[in-house]
């Protein structure tokens, strides 16, 4: 899978590496997307979703529930 954030939507951005000769060569900048698991009350499971930092510092604030929301309504699988 896609280096892709679920519920913020964070993908890599791409850009060029300049030497210092001034070459430019394509790089690609990547979203820190990490693999957390959360307990889902509503559904009595586990779901694992690949959030990025700032999906992980939005979880906490909205809440997990909210946040399993958003995704579903983004139309991604959860």
């Amino acid at each position: 899978m896609s280096a892709h954030c679920q519920l913020t939507g964070a993908k890599p951005g791409f850009g060029k590496n300049v030497s210092h000769s001034h070459r430019r060569t394509s790089r690609r900048f990547d979203p820190n997307v990490q693999s957390k698991r959360y307990w889902l009350p509503s559904e009595h499971r586990y779901v694992r979703l690949r959030l990025s930092a700032r999906g992980i510092k939005t979880v906490d604030v909205i809440g997990v529930e909210a946040a399993v929301a958003r995704i579903r309504a983004r139309g991604e699988k959860v």
